[in-house]
């Protein structure tokens, strides 16, 4: 099984970091591999979302439910793909009034060899720079004086 954790400090609040990880409608403009998302529901415990993958030839899809503690911690649960296992969440930790701590862990495996094969390493791509690139859209959506 594969897995993955970041952890930043940034200058932006939980809820500004949180606002941004539960907008999925917004991820195929900032996510260069994201070929589109479908929001399922969401509502102030959980988001539901279909992400379609589109790098370099390569498409897939899959959908999670997340559930959510705003504007602290996001779990993500597989719901549909090509995944034997995914799980992993979100936890933002204030750092005073403007500041916090970004904590991202994700544990995945394929449901087949083949899947590895062909996704592992796009998937690996894409989860090892998912917290960089919300970071980057931070700075571009809240902009500082």
């Amino acid at each position: 099984m594969a897995a993955v954790k970041k952890v930043v400090l940034i200058e932006f609040t939980p809820a500004e970091m949180f606002a941004l990880v539960d907008q999925v409608e917004d991820y195929p403009k900032f996510l260069p591999w994201c070929g589109g998302t479908e929001l399922i529901e969401r509502n102030d415990s959980l988001t539901a979302a279909t992400l379609h993958i589109n790098y370099h030839g390569i498409k897939a899809h899959f959908s999670t439910e997340n559930t959510k503690l705003p504007p602290r911690e996001m779990h993500i649960r597989l719901k549909e793909g090509p995944f034997e296992h995914l799980d992993g969440g979100w936890i933002f930790t204030p750092l005073g009034d403007t500041a916090c701590k970004v904590e991202f862990s994700l544990n995945y495996q394929f449901a087949s060899r083949l899947l590895e094969k062909v996704l592992g390493p796009v998937f690996n791509h894409i989860a090892n720079t998912f917290v960089d690139a919300f970071v980057k859209r931070a700075g571009q959506v809240y902009r500082r004086a």
